[in-house]
């Protein structure tokens, strides 16, 4: 069995099957779009939370936000099941299969056996979709692959129900319903609206703007309070959160800068061109403190590449998206 399903590449892949999912029902939206619909910029440097016993670090809203955002915001409708059981969770994808739908399935990665070796480590966020089975083999339409794969069903169920933090339980979701016509204008603002409320107004010091300052703060003090070996870490912990895993932090700030691109387009409104400028600026920001971080972790820093000055560019990072979203939210005020 086989779902005529087109496969697209893209750069994230939860916004890749938000945008996918919904193509594949006739709505024609952008990843971009789909991320910023969905409110999917976020931060959050939380150090209690641990990823393979090193603090994680967050670029991005909570696991499915982004999918159920952009669905609720455009009226699609959106089931979601998880399974205690991995055989009846994979009957049950197999019965969806026989149905005719295309099912989105959260996994670990580290068990997709496409995946480079390199990338394959323990990270049970990843979404992908399956559109069909030949044999004992899915068909899977990854969107952060050029082409779609093919999973063994062993495979599949190992990724399924990966275990350790954040474990999928076997989640899988599916398409509904889609409107007949949808105005974007409506949908844009108010993920705007949202992404700007958790930057700005989140009272938790270690979320949105105040966390990337939170982190600065903590990061300058990790040489000393940490020692060497256990800073090295730390700090590739957080360079590996921001550039390898979901995008980065740099590429979630492109994605929205495209994602206002697009919005001042369709709301005709030039000040969010402007504001695309400023958050891709942003983003520079935090690619060279991406490049900083891997110098560090290399054992190849130079003088002026210190922890200090680490912290100085978090900080400039914080008062340039702290002034982009006090812009945005002007210009989406009185959106409702």
């Amino acid at each position: 069995m086989k779902i005529d399903f087109r496969h697209r590449q893209s750069a994230h892949c939860e916004s890749g099957v938000s945008s996918n999912l919904l193509f594949h029902h006739g709505v024609n939206i952008s990843e971009a779009l789909a991320f910023g619909i969905g409110a999917g910029l976020f931060f959050a440097y939380l150090p209690f939370i641990k990823i393979n016993d090193l603090p994680l670090t967050t670029f991005r809203c909570e696991v499915g936000g982004i999918l159920k955002g952009v669905c609720r915001k455009l009226g699609a409708g959106l089931h979601s099941r998880r399974f205690r059981n991995p055989e009846e969770g994979m009957a049950a994808l197999d019965r969806l299969l026989e149905s005719g739908i295309a099912v989105g399935c959260r996994t670990g990665a580290y068990w997709l056996p496409y995946f480079p070796s390199a990338y394959r480590f323990h990270f049970n966020m990843h979404n992908l979709i399956v559109y069909g089975k030949e044999g004992d083999d899915y068909l899977i339409s990854d969107p952060v692959f050029p082409e779609p794969q093919v999973c063994s069903a062993r495979n599949l169920m190992k990724a399924r129900f990966a275990k350790g933090a954040l474990a999928p339980k076997g989640t899988m979701y599916y398409l509904t319903r889609v409107p007949g016509e949808i105005d974007l204008g409506r949908p844009i603002r108010k993920g705007i609206k949202k992404v700007c409320s958790r930057m700005l107004k989140t009272p938790l010091p270690m979320v949105g703007v105040r966390g990337i300052r939170f982190l600065a703060g903590r990061l300058e003090k990790w040489p000393e309070r940490l020692g060497k070996p256990k800073t090295t870490l730390y700090l590739g912990q957080l360079v590996r959160m921001q550039e390898e895993l979901g995008t980065g932090g740099a590429g979630f700030r492109f994605m929205y800068a495209a994602f206002l691109q697009e919005a001042a387009s369709i709301l005709n409104d030039n000040r969010l061109d402007d504001l695309s400028r400023k958050m891709t600026q942003a983003g520079d920001g935090w690619r060279k403190f991406a490049f900083i971080g891997a110098r560090q972790c290399k054992g190849r820093a130079t003088e002026t590449d210190s922890f200090g000055a680490m912290a100085e560019i978090l900080r400039d990072c914080a008062e340039k998206e702290t002034a982009i979203y006090r812009e945005l939210q002007a210009i989406v005020k009185n959106s409702d």
